[in-house]
């Protein structure tokens, strides 16, 4: 129900009743202590967790939800993706569309993703401000998504990853966050934080999917990637680095970047830095498959498809190597890439690079939420906590694979899938 109808119905009533929702299941996994808990009873009022008990403490007037043969995760975290992106129009062939179009269809994906368990998103570059609609239609009642951290435009340099790169010079297209010095990419801050951005994104380096740039590439300087880190820490902001570069990977960690995307090509003192300074890695090791297997049918044009055929293995040993050395991870897929539905396939590449799969649902939970900022209200199934909640039947802190199709979701403790 859409929240004037909500208000207006308080009105009529004379006061809003508090809602509570009861939550049980055979199993829970606590992500921060890494253990399973057996018949947990979760109770969400007013779309928070109140708390969070085994085995008794239901409240006689309470809406019950019971899931027996479930294990209870808390709602999955992606922080990486473009819901206003579709991998089935690659190279030229979304040309063929109005600019509105692809809100749409970042809607569509949005409720993909919540379908898929993942109650929060951190949306890192978006056309036209669509993120920032998109989150307000949902928060007004008006679409079904997760949560959305926008970052509005991606910053980036003239020529680079983040600029117009698909266009001849007579259509004059220029990226709208580009900036070629730090007091321009100062100004670039402020524009996206007016307009809505809750997260900066920045192109350190060139990437996979432009035109003219090569993924090694250095495209900003440390002291123009420092300008943009101290200016968005002021309106206390975080910021997200596009960088799979070494060079680059590098600069954005001297520079006090919060997160490095990708991170395909870090070498072994990048992972040191990282390590020294707490900086987060935000490595994308699934999508190659998709790309790989379905891009040239898609459009996508031979160079891009051999950028990523060049990173992909460099980027998932690193991945190993970071996660051994004790580097935080973060869960990010890189959906729009691949299609939003099918991120939950990436736990299954998490582990075998490396992590546990306490680990990799970790990254995915408790270990985003931190690098977001918000691990008061996402991240764990904990009193003051969203009710955001997944199940599966299983165990998967013994096989990852079952998230990659998560039969129940609840968003706030309103159930927006049951397929069980």
């Amino acid at each position: 129900m859409l929240k004037l109808a909500l208000a207006a119905a308080a009105l009529l009533s004379g006061a809003a009743q508090a809602e509570t929702v009861v939550v049980t299941a055979d199993r829970m996994v606590d992500v921060a202590a890494g253990r399973m808990v057996a018949n947990p009873v979760v109770v969400i009022t007013d779309g928070r967790i109140v708390s969070v008990s085994g085995g008794a403490g239901i409240p006689a007037d309470a809406k019950r939800v019971d899931l027996p043969g479930m294990t209870l995760v808390p709602g999955l975290i992606d922080m990486h993706v473009h819901l206003d992106s579709a991998p089935i129009y690659g190279g030229y062939n979304s040309l063929v569309f109005t600019d509105s179009f692809w809100t749409v269809v970042g809607a569509a994906n949005a409720r993909a993703m919540l379908e898929a368990g993942f109650t929060t998103v951190r949306n890192v570059g978006s056309a036209g401000y669509s993120d920032v609609g998109i989150k307000q239609a949902i928060e007004e009642g008006f679409a079904t998504g997760p949560r959305i951290v926008p970052a509005a435009y991606a910053l980036g340099a003239t020529g680079g990853h983040c600029d117009e790169t698909f266009y001849p010079p007579s259509f004059h297209r220029k990226g709208e966050a580009v900036g070629d010095s730090p007091d321009e990419l100062r100004l670039r801050v402020r524009e996206q934080r007016k307009y809505g951005a809750e997260v900066i994104k920045v192109c350190a380096t060139g990437g996979v999917f432009s035109r003219n740039t090569e993924p090694g590439q250095q495209q900003l300087s440390e002291a123009e990637l420092r300008a943009i880190a101290d200016e968005a820490h002021m309106w206390g902001l975080k910021v997200a680095a596009h960088a799979h570069g070494t060079s680059g990977i590098k600069a954005a960690i001297r520079a006090g970047i919060d997160t490095i995307e990708h991170a395909s090509l870090i070498d072994a003192e990048g992972i040191r830095l990282a390590k020294e300074r707490g900086t987060v890695l935000a490595m994308d090791i699934y999508n190659t498959e998709y790309t790989q297997s379905e891009g040239r049918k898609n459009g996508v044009l031979e160079d891009n498809l051999r950028k990523d055929r060049e990173v992909a293995q460099v980027q998932r040993d690193g991945f190993r190597a970071a996660h051994k050395a004790g580097v935080k991870m973060v869960f990010a897929s890189d959906a729009g890439v691949m299609p939003h539905a099918e991120v939950g396939k990436q736990f299954r590449v998490m582990v075998e690079y490396g992590m546990t799969p306490i680990d990799a649902i970790r990254a995915a939970t408790r270990n985003a939420a931190e690098a977001l900022g918000r691990e008061s209200d996402v991240g764990t199934i904990a009193p003051g906590r969203y009710g955001d909640l997944i199940a599966v039947a299983g165990d998967p802190t013994a096989d990852v694979t079952l998230l990659a199709n998560v039969p129940f979701v609840m968003k706030g403790g309103d159930i927006v899938k049951d397929a069980r």
